[in-house]
């Protein structure tokens, strides 16, 4: 491997960077969820789950704070942010795209998404394996 290209690989900056692009899809949706509580809120009473008010909050928190440690890797606790990322992406699979219940064409692009969040837990997998390293 050139050493510049480890140099980079192993540097701080890019680990943090790195970081950030991962959970950059939490950060949004965990800001989105501050500013449209309403909407949010709506969201999961659409989806007939209870205590809606109280989900919302427990969704936005786990997006920031999961995110955050993360991302600070705070008292050596990133692997616990990316835990919590990991199981809150992975419960939203058969809540938000449950693509067994779909026809075709939806269907195809429910299990796609699904696809997509089982390669964001790979990532945040990785990330929690980097940050006990």
């Amino acid at each position: 491997m050139p050493s510049l290209i480890h140099d980079l690989l192993m540097s701080e900056a890019f680990s943090i960077l790195a970081r950030l692009i991962l959970t950059s899809f939490f950060w949004i949706a965990g800001l989105f969820g501050i500013f449209n509580f309403g909407v949010m809120v709506e969201t999961i009473k659409a989806h007939g789950l209870p205590m809606p008010r109280l989900i919302v909050v427990l969704m936005v928190t786990t997006e920031l704070v999961g995110s955050i440690l993360l991302v600070t890797d705070f008292r050596s606790m990133g692997w616990l942010g990316a835990g919590a990322l990991g199981v809150f992406t992975l419960l939203s699979i058969p809540l938000d795209h449950a693509f067994w219940r779909y026809p075709p064409p939806r269907k195809m692009e429910e299990f796609q998404l699904a696809l997509e969040h089982l390669a964001v837990i790979g990532g945040l997998m990785g990330a929690a394996i980097l940050t006990i390293r």
